[in-house]
């Protein structure tokens, strides 16, 4: 956790009035947003840039809708309207207790128990209206074969080619909630192993569940092998095999590849070490 800077803290006394900040951390920084994290209260999101500040409205919609859909845990409920500050937007969100497991912890009843929770909330037209944003845009295998693909140093073009058509030549299966970045600090655990929350649904989509049993990577392949059936875990490590899962799902939420560059470099260290 890092000391939070005087805006962060003058963004969340705007946000909840009179709400006492004395034990307020920064969260580790993360990629879209800063967070404020107020132990027991609250969470307080702040876009870093006008892309994130655009799409907020419509990802705290998502948090409200999942909120009333009957989950078997619990998620991030807004607590305040989104708020501009100048180019950043803001909101608060309802504190999720529990801590996440460290990596390679859990176990295989853990694994399924997230994976079967997450997957079976149904894709209502309600939430389908603010989940969906795959027809704004390019598919994620033409932005990988367009713009990723040439990118890479030459000895990595021809493997990644192989490994987006092993990816395109799975066997289409019917769409089911993806969280998205389903790992780490995103799922929180009551002390005698309860599931409690699921955080960040930033990167939530339609799609296949078996992108959600690698990012459960987390906790060990072989955890995920042993929640899975075979046809999942084979669908899983195929999607992690193309450039990391973490790294995949940013082409496959329908918009544009802001940073092309900027994710080469982030995936040429993953393939070297992967390789």
């Amino acid at each position: 956790m890092i000391k939070p800077s005087p805006d962060l803290l003058e963004i969340a006394s705007a946000l909840l009035p009179g709400t006492r900040l004395d034990n307020a951390v920064r969260a580790t920084e993360g990629n879209i947003h800063e967070v404020l994290l107020i132990p027991g209260i609250a969470a307080v999101r702040v876009t870093r840039g006008p892309l994130t500040t655009a799409s907020m409205p419509r990802r705290v919609e998502v948090l409200r809708r999942l909120a009333s859909a009957g989950l078997p845990f619990q998620v991030p409920e807004p607590l305040s309207p989104v708020t501009t500050f100048g180019e950043r937007a803001a909101v608060a969100v309802s504190w999720v207790g529990g801590t996440h497991l460290p990596e390679g912890a859990g176990d295989p009843s853990q694994v399924a128990e997230v994976l079967e929770a997450v997957r079976s909330v149904p894709l209502t037209k309600s939430l389908m209206d603010v989940l969906d944003d795959r027809a704004q845009g390019p598919s994620w295998s033409v932005i990988i074969a367009e713009e990723i693909l040439p990118r890479l140093p030459a000895r990595w073009q021809g493997e990644g080619l192989r490994r987006l058509d092993a990816a395109l030549a799975l066997e289409p299966v019917p769409d089911a909630l993806v969280h998205g970045d389903l790992s780490g600090s995103n799922v929180h655990w009551s002390e005698d192993g309860k599931l409690l929350g699921v955080l960040d649904w930033d990167l939530a989509m339609p799609g296949d569940p078996a992108v959600d049993a690698a990012q459960m990577a987390w906790h060990g392949w072989e955890n995920v092998r042993r929640a899975v059936s075979a046809e999942t875990y084979r669908r899983a490590r195929t999607w992690d095999a193309l450039f990391g899962v973490g790294h995949l799902v940013a082409t496959m939420n329908g918009r544009p590849m802001t940073s092309p560059d900027g994710f080469i470099r982030a995936i040429v260290p993953w393939l070297e070490a992967n390789a």
